[in-house]
Protein backbone atom coordinates (compact mmCIF):
# COMPACT_ATOMS: atom_id res chain seq x y z
CA UNK A 1 0.00 0.00 0.00
CA UNK A 2 2.74 2.42 0.73
CA UNK A 3 4.66 1.57 -2.01
CA UNK A 4 1.40 1.74 -4.51
CA UNK A 5 0.87 5.36 -2.76
CA UNK A 6 4.87 6.94 -3.16
CA UNK A 7 4.68 5.53 -6.87
CA UNK A 8 1.25 6.99 -7.40
CA UNK A 9 1.38 10.07 -5.67
CA UNK A 10 5.30 11.05 -7.59
CA UNK A 11 3.32 9.81 -11.02
CA UNK A 12 0.50 12.27 -10.58
CA UNK A 13 3.00 15.09 -9.03
CA UNK A 14 5.03 14.67 -12.02
CA UNK A 15 2.09 14.91 -14.81
CA UNK A 16 0.55 17.29 -13.33
CA UNK A 17 2.92 19.79 -11.49
CA UNK A 18 0.58 20.06 -8.48
CA UNK A 19 3.69 20.42 -5.94
CA UNK A 20 6.94 22.51 -6.95
CA UNK A 21 10.31 19.78 -6.99
CA UNK A 22 13.19 21.26 -5.56
CA UNK A 23 15.88 22.67 -7.24
CA UNK A 24 18.65 20.77 -8.39
CA UNK A 25 22.52 21.69 -9.24
CA UNK A 26 25.88 20.49 -10.18
CA UNK A 27 25.89 16.80 -11.94
CA UNK A 28 22.68 16.06 -10.36
CA UNK A 29 20.82 18.78 -12.45
CA UNK A 30 22.91 18.38 -15.74
CA UNK A 31 21.57 14.65 -15.35
CA UNK A 32 18.22 15.58 -15.29
CA UNK A 33 18.36 18.57 -17.39
CA UNK A 34 20.22 15.65 -20.26
CA UNK A 35 16.52 13.27 -19.57
CA UNK A 36 14.59 16.14 -19.46
CA UNK A 37 15.42 17.31 -23.05
CA UNK A 38 14.74 13.81 -24.69
CA UNK A 39 10.81 15.70 -24.32
CA UNK A 40 9.39 11.90 -23.85
CA UNK A 41 11.77 10.29 -20.48
CA UNK A 42 9.75 12.08 -17.44
CA UNK A 43 6.32 11.72 -19.37
CA UNK A 44 7.27 8.03 -19.86
CA UNK A 45 8.45 7.54 -16.39
CA UNK A 46 5.90 9.41 -14.79
CA UNK A 47 3.16 7.59 -16.74
CA UNK A 48 4.45 4.30 -15.89
CA UNK A 49 4.73 5.21 -11.48
CA UNK A 50 1.04 6.38 -12.14
CA UNK A 51 0.15 3.10 -13.54
CA UNK A 52 2.46 0.52 -11.74
CA UNK A 53 1.27 2.50 -8.31
CA UNK A 54 -1.77 2.09 -9.27
CA UNK A 55 -1.97 -1.75 -9.58
CA UNK A 56 -0.10 -2.03 -6.41
CA UNK A 57 -2.96 0.16 -4.70
CA UNK A 58 -5.90 -2.09 -5.94
CA UNK A 59 -3.82 -5.07 -5.49
CA UNK A 60 -3.60 -5.85 -9.18
CA UNK A 61 -0.70 -7.72 -11.49
CA UNK A 62 1.39 -6.94 -7.88
CA UNK A 63 4.12 -9.09 -9.79
CA UNK A 64 4.13 -7.48 -12.71
CA UNK A 65 4.07 -4.10 -11.10
CA UNK A 66 7.25 -4.68 -9.17
CA UNK A 67 8.90 -6.48 -11.95
CA UNK A 68 8.31 -3.19 -13.90
CA UNK A 69 9.35 -0.73 -10.79
CA UNK A 70 12.67 -3.15 -10.46
CA UNK A 71 14.69 -1.52 -12.46
CA UNK A 72 13.26 1.65 -12.23
CA UNK A 73 14.46 1.75 -8.26
CA UNK A 74 18.13 0.42 -8.93
CA UNK A 75 18.28 3.40 -11.26
CA UNK A 76 17.05 5.77 -8.57
CA UNK A 77 19.76 4.17 -5.96
CA UNK A 78 22.27 4.18 -8.51
CA UNK A 79 21.69 8.15 -9.12
CA UNK A 80 21.54 9.14 -5.09
CA UNK A 81 24.72 6.94 -4.81
CA UNK A 82 26.88 8.51 -7.62
CA UNK A 83 25.54 12.19 -7.13
CA UNK A 84 24.93 14.21 -4.73
CA UNK A 85 21.55 13.88 -2.69
CA UNK A 86 19.90 14.51 0.28
CA UNK A 87 19.31 13.18 3.26
CA UNK A 88 15.25 12.96 2.43
CA UNK A 89 16.43 11.73 -1.05
CA UNK A 90 18.35 8.94 0.13
CA UNK A 91 15.82 7.88 2.76
CA UNK A 92 12.82 7.59 0.38
CA UNK A 93 14.88 5.34 -1.96
CA UNK A 94 15.82 3.56 0.70
CA UNK A 95 12.44 2.98 2.06
CA UNK A 96 11.38 2.38 -1.23
CA UNK A 97 13.98 -0.14 -1.68
CA UNK A 98 13.24 -2.00 1.22
CA UNK A 99 9.12 -2.22 0.40
CA UNK A 100 10.00 -3.54 -2.86
CA UNK A 101 12.54 -6.28 -1.62
CA UNK A 102 9.64 -6.88 1.09
CA UNK A 103 6.99 -7.05 -1.64
CA UNK A 104 9.07 -9.20 -4.03
CA UNK A 105 9.37 -11.83 -0.95
CA UNK A 106 5.78 -11.62 -0.39
CA UNK A 107 4.97 -12.60 -4.15
CA UNK A 108 8.01 -14.97 -4.32
CA UNK A 109 5.96 -17.88 -5.62
CA UNK A 110 5.00 -15.59 -8.86
CA UNK A 111 8.82 -15.19 -9.34
CA UNK A 112 9.93 -18.42 -8.99
CA UNK A 113 9.38 -19.51 -12.60
CA UNK A 114 11.30 -16.67 -13.70
CA UNK A 115 13.95 -17.82 -11.72
CA UNK A 116 14.53 -21.17 -13.60
CA UNK A 117 17.55 -21.45 -15.88
CA UNK A 118 15.62 -23.77 -17.87
CA UNK A 119 12.06 -23.60 -19.02
CA UNK A 120 10.07 -26.13 -21.03
CA UNK A 121 7.89 -24.81 -23.79
CA UNK A 122 4.51 -25.16 -24.11
CA UNK A 123 2.73 -25.89 -27.08
CA UNK A 124 -1.08 -23.88 -27.61
CA UNK A 125 -3.15 -25.44 -30.08
CA UNK A 126 -6.02 -23.88 -31.44
CA UNK A 127 -8.54 -25.43 -33.65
Amino acid sequence: MVLGLVFFGFGLNGLLHLFPLPPTDGAAAAFIGGLFASRYFFRLLFGTYVITGAALLLGLFVPLALTVLAPIIVNVGAMHLFLPASGAEVSLTVLVTVLELFLAWSYRAAFRPLLRARHELVSVHTR
